[in-house]
This record gives C-alpha cells, structure tokens and sequence, in this order.
C-alpha cells in the first residue's frame, strides 16, 4: 500500500561546515593547506622508512602503517570538502557516499588498533628493554598490523552494513561535510535503534579497548621512567609521551564523543567541528609529532635530500 510513493534517495545533499560564501573562501584555503602538509608530511614519512635502513625497526614499521592509514582517511574526505566548498549544489550520490564511508571507516579504525599497538611497543622499549628483540620480532610486527588492518575492516563491516541497509526515502539533507555514519542515520525511514546499538557496541568493544591498552601503557611507561636517574632522560621520555598522549586524546576523545552516544537524534554545529579533530587534524599532527621532530628520521631526510636543500631548511627549521 503506498509502494508507488516509496522512492528510494540515490543522492544526498551536504550542508557543509558553513553555509556562507567567504567563509566558504576561507575554509578552502585552510583545509587545502592541511590537506598538502597531511600528504606530504605521511608520504615524507613513507619514503624514508622504506629508503633508510636504519628506519627499518619496530616503531617505524608502524609508523608507516599509520601514514598510509591517514592518506586513506584524509583522502577520502577531505578532497570533497574542497570541492563543496567551491560549489553551488553540494551533492553526493548514494553510491559514492557509501564509498566514502567504507574508505573512511577502514581507516579510522586501522588508525585506532595501529595507536594502541604503537604504545605497547613503546611500553616494551621502556619497560623491557632487554626483551625487545626478542618480543618485537619482525614476524609478531607484520603480525600486530595485519590484525590491525583486519579489525578495521571488520568494524567497517559491521557499522557499514548497519547504516547502508537502511531504507533512505524523504529526507535528503545531511548535515555534514562528509557521509558519516551517525549522521546518515538520522535520514533514514525507518527505526535506526539496532543500527544505533551496533555502532555504540562496536565503539565499546573496540574504542575503549584501545584507550584501556594505551593508557596502561603510558601510565607502566611514566612509572619507569620516574624511576631513571638521568633527569635528561625522564625529561626526553616526558616531552615524547606527553606530544603522544596529546593526539590519543584529540583523537579518541572526538570519537568517543561521536560514536558512544546512541540516540542523538540531531548533528548540531559542535558535533561538526568535533569531527574534523579525528577526520581531518589528527592526520596532519601525526608525522609532525610522532616522526618529523625524531632525530633519526631528520638524518634520513638529511640523507636522502641532502643537508642544503631548500626543503630541509623549510620542514625541519620549523619543527
């Protein structure tokens, strides 16, 4: 009964960041610039641990991991922005939007399990040095990334699935800058409390899992490290965990408070700049605090480009 009248949606509309033309100017310009520094601060990062061999460890290995992950989350939301915000009509096909949205939920997954996992090398590092080698073997490396890529799949099956088999009729309106779960949600005709629960479910397992093993090791770390006698070394170690803490809690922090709050019913102006700290910020920061200021990769940059080029003088003066 009514069937003629269900049609359902094959494009949406994206309210954006903001709905005024020089604003609109002006966040161009400023997304465009954290866009070029996120891709070639995580490419930077890509070709030196693969080109120097003494960027062939552990932590680097990771560190590679998590720059490709955040190309493919930058990527896969930020070059829309740009353009939406140079156009009259914002739109994105159902197709494309559920493209974004697997690209993006892989992603941001992947990075959650590869920043758990980077703690728990540094935990090792500081806290059994001498087992190092022995624990961090390259096999239990490849290891511990697989699984990360893999749980991020999985999350992205499971949140994915939930949101995309909705019926979408009506309401074409997100507001949004990209096609994000919760907000998608909120257009569909239907009652969305399982699909909901699955996404808070998964933010529970996954989400607090990582941050229960992130600050359990941070927490082993700082008390080793109280323990040193060179206060140089305490001050080095405090300096590093404090800059990685700092991206742990931006980033978990935002998505904690987006994906853990089952029955929002509305994506107000907040909600939005909240998602650009864990979409957007947080893969510009990255190479920047985890790599680019660490003195090896700097002598590999050194390497590589030469000690005169303009490049060096302009990334490594400013970091």
């Amino acid at each position: 009964m009514g069937k003629e009248n269900q049609t359902y949606l094959t494009e949406f509309i994206l309210l954006g960041l903001s709905s005024d033309q020089h604003t609109q100017v002006l966040l161009f310009v400023v997304f465009l610039i954290i866009y070029l520094l996120t891709v070639s601060g995580n490419l930077l990062i890509i070709v030196l641990v693969n080109a120097d061999s003494r960027l062939h460890t552990p932590m680097y290995f990771f560190l590679k991991n998590l720059s490709f992950a955040d190309l493919c989350f930058s990527t896969s939301i930020v070059p829309q922005m740009l353009l939406h915000f140079l156009v009259m009509r914002k739109t994105i096909s159902f197709a494309r939007c559920s493209i974004q949205m697997v690209f993006f939920l892989v992603a941001a997954a992947t990075e959650s399990s590869l920043l758990a996992v980077m703690s728990y090398d540094r935990y090792v590092a500081v806290c059994k040095p001498l087992h190092y080698s022995t624990i961090m073997t390259q096999r239990s490396c490849v290891q511990l990334a697989i699984v990360s890529w893999v749980s991020g799949a999985f999350v992205c099956l499971v949140d994915a699935t939930f949101t995309l088999c909705l019926p979408y009729q009506g309401r074409n309106v997100i507001n949004h800058y990209f096609c994000e779960p919760p907000a998608l949600l909120k257009l569909a005709s239907t009652d969305t409390y399982k699909a909901e629960m699955a996404l808070f479910s998964m933010g529970v397992v996954i989400l607090l899992a990582h941050v229960s093993l992130i600050l359990v090791s941070y927490y082993n770390i700082l008390s080793t490290v109280l323990r040193m006698q060179s206060g140089k070394g305490r001050l080095k170690v405090f300096f590093t965990c404090g800059s990685h803490l700092t991206v742990v809690i931006f980033y978990y922090g935002s998505i904690i408070f987006t994906y853990m709050r089952p029955n929002s019913k509305k994506m107000n102006e907040g909600d939005k700049v909240i998602s650009v700290f864990y979409s957007v910020i947080t893969s510009m920061m990255n190479p920047f605090i985890y790599s680019l200021r660490n003195k090896d990769v700097k002598a590999a940059f050194r390497k590589a480009f030469g000690r005169q080029s303009l490049s060096d003088a302009v990334i490594f003066t400013c970091i």
